[in-house]
């Protein structure tokens, strides 16, 4: 029989498993998806800029749908590390978590792997590790999308700040390896914005196709 001690060890080991997963499944909800289907807009994976993310949605035609598919986004990334944070308040296991949650947006197994960038989800899940990096996020890409007007442009220059910020507010090398790979994923979603970006022929905030 394992004593006391080995079975707290060995709960608390399976909750490095369960709870990623579980961050990975609610993840894999996509809010573009569930709510332009609610609205009767077209899938936001074949129509647009076939991105399943709120920025699309409005591209859609409805700016009420892109304000509830930003808002779903983000909080699927805030409640799974509020959760694992509650449960066992340990850097490990809450930046498992919110890896869980973003792959889970990127890559949903609900809908055929097919998933957004990740820029809301990743604001989620960072904001819930510490809510004061929140505000800085928000100011670097507001920042870089008014003096250049590209939103793809502002969300690399934002991924590429926050293991910075990480690093400044929490002191841990666990979130600010979480921050990097998070880059990291953002910028390889990015690809073909990149592609735009450097050609010059990137659309730019406010401009109709």
């Amino acid at each position: 029989m394992p004593t006391a001690a080995e079975s707290n060890h060995l709960t608390e080991s399976m909750l490095y498993l369960i709870t990623p997963i579980a961050a990975y499944l609610m993840g894999s909800v996509s809010s573009a998806i569930l709510i332009s289907r609610l609205l009767g807009l077209p899938d936001p994976r074949t129509e647009g800029s076939r991105n399943p993310g709120a920025t699309n949605v409005l591209r859609l035609g409805s700016k009420p749908g892109a304000v509830l598919t930003l808002a779903g986004d983000i909080a699927k990334g805030v409640l799974p590390v509020l959760a694992a944070q509650w449960i066992l308040d340990e850097p490990l296991l809450l930046a498992l978590t919110a890896l869980g949650a973003f792959l889970g947006h990127l890559f949903p197994v609900y809908f055929r792997f097919e998933g957004g960038k990740g820029v809301a989800t990743a604001l989620g899940v960072l904001a819930a590790i510490d809510w004061q990096i929140a505000p800085f996020l928000i100011a670097t890409w507001l920042v870089v999308a008014a003096v250049f007007r590209y939103s793809s442009l502002a969300a690399l220059v934002t991924a590429a700040a926050a293991p910075i910020y990480l690093f400044w507010l929490t002191g841990e090398a666990v979130f600010v390896g979480l921050g990097i790979v998070l880059a990291v994923l953002l910028y390889i979603r990015h690809n073909a914005n990149i592609r735009r970006l450097l050609r010059g022929d990137e659309q730019k905030i406010g401009k109709k196709n």
